[in-house]
């Protein structure tokens, strides 16, 4: 879980990057996951590295599948380029 969870944080980030934004421009995060309980707390340790200074706001969704049976979580994440600046 908590490699693919750094792979998903790493994936967004770049495609911020690519935009002009980085992931302190996330105004909203939502997530799903195939094993919500079961997993949350090590996710929430990833998340926390990499959504540090101020949390978007966040909704975690328990999932029964993902498009790839053997991913665990997909991150949606909702950006204003520039809102992290003061």
């Amino acid at each position: 879980m908590a490699a693919q969870a750094r792979l998903a944080f790493e994936g967004l980030k770049r495609t911020l990057a690519a935009a002009g934004a980085s992931l302190a421009d996330v105004v909203e995060l939502t997530t799903f996951h195939i094993d919500l309980r079961g997993e949350m707390q090590q996710f929430a340790k990833v998340k926390d590295k990499y959504l540090s200074r101020n949390y978007p706001a966040w909704t975690a969704v328990g999932v029964t599948q993902l498009v790839l049976s053997e991913l665990r979580v997909e991150i949606r994440a909702i950006a204003v380029a520039g809102s992290s600046k003061d």
